[in-house]
């Protein structure tokens, strides 16, 4: 019989984006039903639904963009994708210093955008834990991907003076590291996706990452969703909640699959598209802004998705053949992972015609095939152990830190 660990006070660090808070809500709702007091600092737009897991918001402002803003505040550049960053890091970092003066937390949890956070684990010397909601280094990540990313960088006078203004900050604050290992080589880490989602899993040092898979719970607080009457098969496309401004694209689903006989068509939009946008939209065609996509995912048949780490495991866990159409950031590697794992089809946006994403789409579904790897990949990940291990994982390392200071 074990003893149930002490309770600590537990600070959680990310930024304003849905695919990064979504991932630790369900983890941190267990920590606070064993008794833990989580805090968890967010900027305020997300303040309410941190507030619904049972943990404290520490709302700070931030220089980021919002969900609400349109894409193309974060540019076209790679260092348009990086400063931003930075950026709310430096500004960020005194505010936090401030709101938890006094009350400094027994571990600290962080997404892995949240620089503030390492800084200030080390700050405070406890012990600092990224919650990872996409892939991670490998052995070989840093000649493979982070050696180009830096030579695209030192190609241009604004990425050799982010380069610098990073390294400077880092100093700043007493920490050694390069930037590159700053953010991809953190301590301790818990992976919130399968393994199978993993690029050269295989090399991923396990010491130092632990794979939990999805920590999903049941997300009953983004609605439900009823097959309606008569759709023999469900369709749900999404492109998550960043890059969702592509009326032109939402016009080919609604021609690939508007009146096809037995198919019914959600569609999620975002808030830069109007259904007036996509013209005259048949009766077996929904559009909303925003959409309960595991409860619609549960019943769907197909998914057409932008393969951001969310989408693709809720698509996994669900069993849902998926085409991807990827739109920035790890969502093209993801698209290749999925297409590798032969539940889905990569498709390029420039190939996303009607004519490609119905065929994509009719031949996914109608495979025995990718149903019988759906199952074994809905299988493996159910076995990883989700959020009750990421829980478990985190109070150990804290009876770590208690029995490392007993002994000093």
């Amino acid at each position: 019989m074990t003893t149930a660990p002490r309770p600590a006070h537990i600070a959680m660090f990310s930024i304003a984006a849905h695919g990064h808070v979504n991932p630790s809500l369900d983890v941190i709702r267990e920590l606070v039903a064993r008794g833990h007091r989580v805090t968890y600092a967010i900027p305020h737009i997300f303040a309410a639904k941190v507030a619904a897991t049972g943990a404290e918001p520490r709302p700070y402002e931030t220089t980021l963009p919002s969900p609400d803003d349109d894409p193309q505040a974060w540019g076209t550049e790679l260092v348009d994708n990086l400063e931003p960053f930075l950026t709310d890091a430096i500004q960020a970092l005194p505010k936090l210093a401030r709101a938890y003066e006094g009350d400094e937390p027994d571990l600290v949890l962080y997404d892995i955008t949240s620089y503030p956070a390492r800084v200030l684990a080390r700050r405070w010397g406890v012990p600092e834990i990224s919650l990872s909601p996409n892939l991670v280094a490998w052995d070989g990540y840093e000649e493979e991907v982070a050696e180009p990313t830096q030579a695209q960088l030192k190609a241009s006078e604004r990425g050799r003076a982010y380069l610098a203004r990073f390294a400077s900050w880092l100093a700043e604050n007493g920490i050694t590291q390069v930037p590159d290992s700053f953010v991809a080589r953190p301590p301790r880490s818990l992976v919130l996706i399968p393994k199978a989602l993993q690029p050269f899993a295989d090399r991923v040092d396990e010491s130092v990452h632990t794979f939990v898979g999805a920590c999903q719970g049941e997300r009953a607080e983004r609605g439900e969703w009823e097959r309606p009457a008569g759709a023999r098969k469900v369709l749900l496309v999404s492109l998550g909640s960043a890059f969702t401004k592509q009326p032109g694209f939402y016009r080919e689903c609604v021609k690939a699959f508007g009146d096809l006989p037995g198919w019914h068509m959600v569609l999620q939009v975002g808030k830069h598209v109007g259904a007036e946008e996509l013209g005259e939209l048949p009766a077996n065609v929904e559009v909303h802004p925003w959409v309960p996509q595991p409860a619609i995912l549960k019943k769907a048949d197909a998914f057409i998705t932008h393969a951001g780490a969310g989408g693709s495991q809720e698509g996994l866990a669900t069993a849902t053949p998926m085409v991807a159409v990827p739109q920035a950031a790890d969502q093209f590697g993801n698209a290749d992972m999925l297409q590798g794992l032969g539940v889905a089809r990569h498709l390029p946006m420039e190939q996303a015609t009607a004519e490609a994403l119905r065929e994509a789409v009719l031949a996914l579904a109608d495979d025995p095939e990718v149903a019988r790897r759906l199952a074994e990949v809905q299988a493996s990940m159910a076995a990883e152990g989700g959020t009750r291990m990421a829980a478990d994982l985190i109070e150990g390392e804290l009876a770590k830190a208690r029995a490392q200071a007993a002994l000093r």
